[in-house]
């Protein structure tokens, strides 16, 4: 939108008063800190000495006082010029959450809502060139006034009654997860500004494309106009392509809708399957010739929809696939929690790390978990520009809901909001209701006997779809995650979240949980993956420890021990969970050290472990979301990659395991199958190299066998008897480099006979300051050779992987400025 002037609202102070402090905002005294806006709370007091980090040691606690303190945000600002037929606006992007808004000591505007953007009309309140004082009170949330309460789902532990987050419109991680610290926010989260625009503007455009192939597209832009009679305007809508070339202009009367046709298109791909061309779209209103308002998007030229017919090859199924282009895709990815705990403290570089490392860990979509944030744009572009669809998550997560009166009128206007900032990103791939809401009332029902319906389920039935028809109504829609079926947990329909493998829930072949809760080392075992007939896995995971320099920069030095109190604190769910994973595959671990290992080695084998099933099932099962792929503080967690960017194990196993084509072992009734997984456009043949190999390198046999797999389908060229002596491992690798090798151990790690010294050795070679290629070999079987650092800025091309007495492997490793070889260590699975 154009705006003939915006005033930035970046400088504030802000100080802490007990509540009910009316005039707070005229206290001259010390004690006001200076903050950058959009910030966070708790990140300025730490810069200003007041309060220890909450990350930092034991100090989660030590924080708990600011979310009981009343907080006022002042500033002031020179107020812009305006002619008559324009507005001045006060526009804020976020406030966070109860906020009271005085423009010059007087009462302008109230909020309750920190996912809606709030516009003020202030020009009568202005003297143009003059200076006026701005100032905001957040009431503490235990002050605010909330709906009445809604029952906790029986038969769970109480996670809302205390905090009532369910209860406002607000970040719902904020008051700790099973991951994250208990650290409620406060105030300005997203930017703040006066703006000066005309009156007439353009109120709407979508840009939504409904025809996509290599021949032909067609695009529709849809126009809503406010402030001007259609048949004063003008209209003026340009496309150009990735160069900047016009392919498409238009230019005259107001019109409500317009197509757009054009030949030979650049389509947008996921990027595992092609490239991602992004045109730039612009529309002008006009009255006359004097321009009044402007919208640029950057749009993909792109399908989507959701394939839920009949699956005929297991009758009374149906799919649940994603279509891209006409194409059916294998949804590869993970979810995504907020990237800290304090939103307002933006950082793109972190960002732009993650987004990238999903990328290069071969997903193609991820999934905005509900219970965090709508993210900011930048995280759109990126996913944009780099190929990954969002599914993207409603803010409600794990609770009942009220779901009428200005409660459900406030999600209203979020939910408009929202959707309008994101719709036109090619990236966007659903719309999802809530998070978990369905399948846990679904389950206390279950448990208790009580058929008391779900109280929030009118949001996700009938409010978000009809406000998506007339948003978004090309978008695809999805009540819950997880839904689908006679259960929402159901693996006959629908989306599945299996947690089976890490909480012992029970799974729910149809319409009914099988089995007993079962939270013992068989009942919780990472195998029991391949019992998983779900359609589309949108949630599983196993816990690991992040890497241990990661822990020594955050945790307090003598709490670096397992049973220690520190590190008790940083494993938000039961920790007795990891050592009933980790008991029948690496044993208990005496230190910390071992616990890293032992937890990211269990992580990685049983993702691994269950990703090659779940693909293995395409096109039953079309789609893998992990739990989750990154951190809100330094912690113990389902995580892929630490905090501190540092990436477990786990990335690596996935990483190879998402490769576009895949070979994995099948075990079943004493038998071995090789299977080749194609998830490209082509289909695709060559030649597999299977061996049994002893682990002192010796060949027991070796056979060379053709495949060809279609695209999007498999190939089974090889079955053997599943091998059984524990001195020796099956492999599988590809000569022409199709795909990465892979390998079927007899036993688990812990009973492996394998020499304690595999003799590593390792070559450096110098391609940059920043850049180091090393050539890493062993003499005996080593897995679990990894390169670790002090530094968390250094990234491996490849880490966590095995090496065959005699085999060699190059890993190139990058840094963020000049790296030395003193660096880096290398290191592999010790025998105890």
């Amino acid at each position: 939108m154009t705006h003939l002037e915006t005033v930035g609202l970046e400088r504030w102070e802000i100080r802490d008063f007990d509540p009910g402090s009316d005039r707070a905002a005229e206290d001259e005294s010390p004690g006001w800190i200076a903050v950058h806006a959009p910030a966070d709370t708790y990140q300025a007091l730490v810069e200003a000495g007041r309060l220890a980090h909450p990350f930092q040691g034991r100090n989660e606690a030590a924080a708990a006082w600011v979310r009981d303190r009343e907080w006022w945000w002042r500033t002031g600002f020179q107020a812009p010029a305006r002619d008559e037929d324009q507005l001045t606006e006060l526009v804020f992007e976020g406030l966070d959450t109860f906020a009271d808004i005085y423009l010059d000591g007087a009462l302008i505007g109230r909020t309750d809502n920190m996912f809606r953007r709030h516009v003020f009309d202030v020009g009568a309140a202005l003297r143009p060139g003059e200076t006026h004082r701005l100032a905001i009170r957040f009431t503490p949330t235990a002050l605010a006034d909330l709906p009445p309460e809604t029952p906790p789902f029986g038969g769970f532990v109480d996670r809302i009654s205390r905090s009532k987050r369910n209860l406002m419109r607000k970040a719902q991680f904020g008051w700790g997860w099973d991951w994250g610290p208990d650290l409620p926010t406060v105030g300005i989260w997203q930017p703040a500004s006066i703006m000066v625009r005309n009156k007439p503007r353009l109120a709407d455009v979508r840009f939504v494309t409904t025809e996509a192939s290599t021949d032909r597209a067609h695009a529709v832009v849809h126009l809503g106009l406010e402030g001007i009679e259609t048949a004063a305007a003008r209209i003026e809508i340009a496309l150009a392509d990735p160069a900047g070339d016009s392919v498409f202009v238009y230019n005259g009367p107001a019109v409500a809708e317009l197509g757009i046709d054009l030949d030979n298109p650049q389509l947008w791909w996921t990027a595992d399957l092609g490239g991602q061309p992004l045109y730039g779209l612009a529309v002008r209103l006009f009255e006359g010739e004097r321009l009044l308002d402007e919208v640029r998007h950057t749009v993909g030229l792109r399908t989507i929809g959701l394939d839920q017919s009949p699956d005929p090859d297991e009758p009374g199924t149906t799919f649940f696939r994603f279509v891209l282009n006409g194409v059916p895709i294998f949804a590869k990815g993970a979810c995504w929690i907020p990237a800290t705990s304090f939103v307002g403290d933006l950082d793109p570089a972190a960002y732009e790390r993650l987004v990238a490392q999903s990328a290069a860990a071969n997903m193609n979509m991820i999934r905005i978990w509900g219970g965090g944030v709508y993210e900011p744009d930048l995280f759109y572009d990126l996913c944009d520009r780099l190929g990954l669809l969002v599914w993207q998550d409603f803010m409600f997560a794990c609770a009942p809901y009220p779901e009428d009166g200005d409660f459900a009128a406030s999600v209203a206007r979020e939910v408009e909001d929202q959707v309008r900032r994101l719709r036109h990103h090619a990236c966007l791939a659903l719309w999802c209701g809530n998070n978990e809401n369905q399948a846990i009332h679904r389950f206390a029902a279950d448990m208790t006997g009580d058929k008391a319906p779900l109280s929030g389920a009118a949001l996700y039935d009938e409010l978000f779809p009809t406000l998506l028809g007339r948003l978004d109504p090309s978008a695809p829609y999805w009540p819950g995650s997880p839904w689908g079926g006679a259960h929402p947990n159901s693996m006959r329909a629908g989306d599945v979240h299996d947690w089976t493998v890490w909480h012992g829930l029970p799974p729910v072949p149809g319409d009914l949980m099988v089995g007993a809760y079962d939270s013992t080392p068989e009942g919780m075992a990472y195998t029991r993956y391949a019992e998983d007939m779900g359609r589309f896995i949108s949630e599983f995971g196993i816990q690991a420890a992040p890497a241990l320099a990661t822990l020594k920069r955050w945790m307090d030095p003598g709490d670096l021990e397992i049973e220690s109190p520190g590190f008790l604190e940083r494993i938000k769910d039961e920790a007795r969970k990891a050592n009933a994973l980790m008991t029948p595959v690496t044993g208990l671990p005496d230190t910390l050290e071992q616990y890293v290992d032992f937890t990211q080695w269990t992580q990685a084998e049983g993702l691994k472990f269950g990703i090659e099933h779940f693909r293995r099932r395409n096109p039953h099962c079309a789609g893998a979301l992990l739990w989750q792929l990154n951190d809100c503080w330094p912690c113990v967690s389902w995580s892929l990659i630490d905090f501190d960017g540092v990436e477990k194990a786990a990335y690596h196993a996935v990483r190879r395991a998402f490769a576009p084509v895949l070979a994995s072992f099948k075990e079943a009734d004493g038998q071995v199958e090789l299977w080749i997984t194609n998830d490209t456009l082509a289909p695709i043949n060559g030649e597999a190299v299977v061996a049994l190999e002893s682990l002192d390198g010796k060949t027991v046999w070796r056979e060379t066998v053709a495949y060809a797999a279609p695209a999007g389908g498999h190939a089974r060229p090889w079955s053997g008897p599943t091998p059984r002596d524990p001195a020796q491992v099956l492999r599988v690798s590809s000569a022409e480099g199709a795909f990465e090798a892979n390998r079927l151990l007899p036993v688990p790690i812990s009973r492996l006979p394998m020499s304690r010294d595999p003799k590593l050795s390792m070559a450096i070679t110098r391609i940059a300051p920043d850049v180091l290629r090393l050539d890493i070999s062993a003499q005996a079987y080593a897995p679990f050779v990894h390169l670790v650092s002090d530094r968390p800025d250094l990234r491996f091309d490849d880490n966590y992987f095995d090496l065959a007495a005699g085999e060699s492997r190059s890993v190139r490793v990058t840094a963020a400025s000049a790296v030395s070889p003193h660096d880096l260590a290398v290191r592999s699975w010790t025998p105890r």
